[in-house]
């Protein structure tokens, strides 16, 4: 794997690591965009393990999980880690304070989706 690949994904499985420890602190909103960052950057690597090319320049998780073949049960957790991108840190796209808005039973299940859809990244950088 190259170098920039394997960079990306450490990063993606650090990021992964981050979210879980935001629960920890009450820190809930950042556990979910640390979530969608994860699974984000964990398929740019994907990307470029499978498609030998740069992946798309978008933070649209379906857009990038599409291409791929992300497993039809998995493919709900990319919709629903989608929209954190902007909802956890914006008060505008949040339709309220996001600190306010996301509880525990939220952060902790963004962050289960995306160690659900980690299984299967680990599993296609594997391939």
């Amino acid at each position: 794997m190259r170098a920039e690949i394997e960079r990306l994904f450490k990063q993606a499985e650090r990021d992964l690591e981050n979210a879980r420890k935001n629960i920890g602190i009450d820190a809930f909103e950042v556990a979910a965009f640390m979530a969608q960052q994860a699974v984000e950057k964990g398929l740019k690597a994907g990307w470029m393990v499978v498609r030998s090319e740069a992946a798309p320049p978008t933070s649209s998780l379906v857009e990038l999980g599409d291409p791929l073949g992300v497993e039809p049960q998995l493919r709900r957790h990319l919709v629903y880690l989608n929209a954190d991108y902007t909802t956890a840190r914006y008060p505008d796209a949040a339709n309220g304070i996001p600190y306010e808005i996301y509880d525990r039973a939220t952060a902790e299940s963004k962050v289960e989706a995306a160690e659900a859809l980690f299984a299967w990244l680990r599993q296609l950088m594997r391939e």
